[in-house]
């Protein structure tokens, strides 16, 4: 089980399985974080995700879909 989000988090790149870019941690705390989606973010990932509204500045991120998260980089599950 991946530990809570925490302050340090923040600034943080998200990451797919692949490494893929998907973002940055806004704001994190406990099983939550704020995720400010990349520009080049494709449909098809932000749907994977449940982020299917356009024009938001962030979006959330629950712990159940994070693999890991390291000292620069969250990474996502393999099958979201």
């Amino acid at each position: 089980m991946t530990r809570n989000f925490k302050n340090e988090d923040e600034g943080k790149r998200v990451v797919t399985a692949d490494g893929d870019e998907i973002g940055t941690i806004e704001m994190a705390s406990g099983s939550m974080a704020q995720v400010k989606p990349s520009s080049n973010l494709s449909q098809s990932v932000r749907r994977r995700l449940g982020w299917a509204e356009d024009g938001e500045d962030t979006y959330e991120l629950q712990t159940s879909k994070v693999d890991s998260i390291e000292s620069d980089e969250v990474r996502l599950k393999q099958n979201l």
